[in-house]
């Protein structure tokens, strides 16, 4: 029986963003809410999330990712505010968002979603929206004051430069997911 791996696609962050991500999670978490923080050094912006996938399609879909991204130049990126969804009175998803480049990403996400589709792999049922988890929402347990400081506060990640899609694997552990990148493809326009 061949082996599978959880597999998403995904464009990495710096580690100074991640920083800024951490000190943000730490004001939060002073709430007392009952959230499942992402660790800062695992976040990144999801593309496409393809599930549990058969190791030896890996080579498959990396060609797949190349000609989604033939002709796709490296752009740079913002990642800044904060958001929930689907909103503040039930959030299940804490985030901050993608302020220049999001249009971008979104086109790359499309891109690889229909390179995706002719895989076989079932279409996103959403409208992408670029953003990074900061937090899943367990109970509304001292939610409200963490949406309340997430909407007094004004986040800036800063700039990065995206010039490259990452297949990655995904191990769930006790601890947490452990993420291995297994391709690198450069945008090179």
């Amino acid at each position: 029986m061949a082996r599978k791996i959880r597999t998403f696609i995904a464009v990495d962050i710096p580690d100074s963003i991640r920083e800024k991500i951490a000190r943000l999670q730490a004001k939060l978490k002073e709430k007392k809410a009952n959230v499942k923080w992402v660790r800062p050094q695992t976040i990144h912006i999801t593309l496409k999330f393809l599930g549990d996938v058969e190791e030896e399609r890996i080579d498959e879909i990396g060609e797949a990712i190349e000609r989604a991204v033939k002709g796709f130049q490296p752009f740079t990126a913002f990642v800044g505010g904060a958001g929930r969804f689907p909103n503040d009175r039930k959030p299940r998803v804490l985030w901050v968002g993608v302020k220049k480049g999001g249009n971008a990403l979104s086109e790359l996400a499309d891109r690889i979603e229909n390179e995706c589709a002719q895989l076989g792999f079932e279409k996103g049922k959403r409208k992408y929206s670029a953003h990074l988890t900061l937090g899943r929402v367990r109970s509304s347990k001292n939610i409200g004051s963490v949406v309340e400081a997430m909407n007094s506060m004004e986040f800036e990640g800063g700039f990065f430069e995206a010039s490259e899609v990452l297949i990655m694997k995904s191990d769930l552990k006790p601890t947490g997911a452990v993420y291995t990148v297994l391709k690198k493809i450069k945008l090179q326009g």
